[in-house]
């Protein structure tokens, strides 16, 4: 695969903790708006410009994207972002409780996501992939990294961690609010480059984990800037976008838990005897319920049950439908709730297993929904999977944690 290092812009040392924000699009408006109000110096200020006008701005109004170039313009001039003075690579690790992962920030080529060689794994939004293309196109700049992941290759995560093991000493180390430490070190030694160079070559492709909103609009950008280009050679900055690369074997799948409003029309006992006929159901003799395995599930309504996939409900052999996302899809919120279409049923919300599974029984107690369920993660490797398959995903299948911080690189698209 190729990898490509770059001038990067980013956060004066004594501001990245100021600077550094959550990726755009895991943060409300409102919580934009009280983060801004509070730090003038968040990259929120650029990748959720709206929230610099008065509440009720259409966030897809062009004048929000020259702002967002205006305040990305602004925090170069004061110094608040500097440019690297020669091409690097940056390995960026992140540490959250007793997990930890260590992965490289470089220029993937445009090329190789046209190629398939980096796969999907997610249909993409039309309206999203329009936002970040002209996010990309105003800026000249692509603002936040797509996640990628990798077969782990022992050769090439032993030389990354033996960079680290002789020069220890980090550009940026900081703890985000969430209790994330984030540690970034700048690799510009040119044999370090190309040897870090040269081992990806060996890799087969990429994955990618989150992000194929941001890779699409690469993609998209890439023609933009191409056909105003009359001598375009195909080495240009905009040729390549901006990722951070992991081992797959490092990455944290955490659940992606539903709670739908509603029994749909019945009542609880017409409901349950529904579901009998497509899980093995029992009461849960541990609460709250949080499943320990595969195929399992568990659904509260006031009190937990343990749902098990009877045999016969998924073909075990098929990567898309053996998932639990697409069992409990196909087998009960389709069938019996009448959620056909998850991605715009407004009975539907989906909830990241971050918060836990007490959090799902107080929606539910709370009078906000009638049921929820505790789902068991999908795993890197049904993830892989199904991109080698050149399947779709379930809407809502993987919620990765912890999350890439913004702000902490851009990757200038002009020369």
């Amino acid at each position: 695969m190729i990898v490509k290092p770059f001038k990067a812009l980013r956060p004066r040392k004594d501001l990245v903790d100021r600077v550094a924000c959550p990726p755009y699009d895991v943060v409300t408006e409102e919580e934009v708006r009280s983060i801004v109000s509070g730090n003038p110096y968040s990259f929120l200020n650029i990748v959720r410009a709206e929230a610099t006008f008065e509440e009720g701005v259409n966030p897809y109004d062009e004048k929000v994207y020259r702002k967002a170039r205006k305040n990305l313009e602004r925090f170069v001039k004061e110094g608040i972002l500097l440019r690297e003075d020669s091409p690097a690579f940056y390995i960026y690790r992140q540490t959250m409780g007793e997990h930890q992962q260590t992965g490289i920030v470089a220029c993937v080529s445009v090329d190789e996501y046209l190629a398939n060689k980096i796969k999907k794994h997610e249909l993409t939004r039309q309206d999203k992939e329009d936002d970040r293309t002209r996010h990309i196109v105003n800026l000249k700049a692509n603002t936040g990294p797509v996640f990628l992941t990798y077969r782990a290759c022992e050769e090439l995560d032993r030389f990354v961690q033996g960079i680290l093991v002789k020069d220890p000493a980090p550009e940026y180390d900081f703890e985000d609010e969430n209790g994330v430490n984030h540690t970034v070190w700048v690799i510009k030694k040119s044999d370090l480059i190309e040897t870090i160079t040269d081992l990806f070559k060996e890799i087969d492709c990429f994955y990618i984990a989150d992000g194929h909103h941001r890779a699409a609009a690469a993609v998209r950008a890439r023609e933009h800037f191409k056909s105003l280009n009359p001598h375009h050679r195909g080495d240009e900055e905009y040729n390549f976008f901006m990722a951070v690369i992991f081992p797959h074997d490092q990455l944290q799948i955490l659940p992606y838990n539903r709670v739908v409003k509603d029994f749909g029309g019945m009542n609880e006992e017409e409901f349950i005897e529904r579901v009998n006929e497509r899980f093995e159901l029992e009461k849960a003799e541990k609460e709250p319920f949080e499943p320990q395995e595969r195929h399992l599930f568990g659904m509260y309504m006031g009190k937990w049950y343990v749902l098990r996939a009877k045999p016969g409900t998924y073909n075990p052999d098929d990567p898309v439908d053996s998932l639990d996302v697409q069992i409990l899809q196909k087998n009960l919120l389709a069938p019996i709730l009448k959620i056909e279409d998850p991605r715009r049923d407004s009975r539907i919300d989906f909830v990241g297993g971050i918060k836990g599974v007490e959090y799902l029984q107080k929606l539910v107690d709370e009078g906000k929904y009638t049921l929820a369920f505790s789902m068991y993660p999908t795993s890197v490797e049904e993830l892989m999977k199904v991109a080698d398959a050149g399947m779709i995903m379930p809407p809502k299948s993987t919620w990765f944690e912890p999350k890439l911080r913004s702000g902490l690189f851009v990757h200038e698209l002009e020369d």
